[in-house]
């Protein structure tokens, strides 16, 4: 809920993070008790006691969320993000070997991640094949979209 009222303003990533304090702490540490209380009450084999017992080996993932500003609870923005991909799947068989496939996945991350940050793939991509060949191997995230000036 709190992401819902936030996650769409402008607001730095301290300010996330300090509103997810205020709002959200309270209620995941609501669940966390709910969860301790109910866990012994429940069948583990029942739903709920599958529910339970997967969230609480999950907490610590979960509660990584409260700790950046810059997280996010769920994955919708990288799922709308790949979905040109899913639904383009029957097309992309005939990509001729799995390396070829694998190429081809590695492009569609690299031009999502160029969307994602605002730059034009055809630029980067020049820019990238410019540079590349004499680029020391531990320094290739610099030339990531979100890194590299085009």
């Amino acid at each position: 809920m709190v992401s819902k009222y936030v996650d769409h303003l402008p607001l730095y990533r301290q300010q996330h993070h300090e509103v997810r304090l205020e709002e959200a702490l309270p209620i995941i540490n609501n669940l966390g008790k709910w969860m301790h209380r109910e866990r012994n009450m429940v069948l583990p084999k029942s739903l709920i006691g599958k529910a339970i017992e997967y969230c609480t080996r999950l907490w610590s993932s979960l509660l990584t969320y409260l700790e950046n500003g810059n997280y996010h609870i769920n994955n919708n923005a990288i799922e709308n993000k790949i979905r040109p991909v899913a639904i383009g799947r029957k097309n992309y068989l005939f990509a001729g070997s799995h390396n070829g496939a694998k190429r081809t996945a590695m492009f569609y991350t690299f031009f999502a991640n160029c969307k994602l940050n605002g730059v034009n793939p055809e630029k980067w991509l020049n820019k990238v094949l410019e540079v590349i060949a004499d680029y020391p191997c531990n320094k290739l995230q610099d030339l990531f979209p979100e890194n590299l000036e085009v």
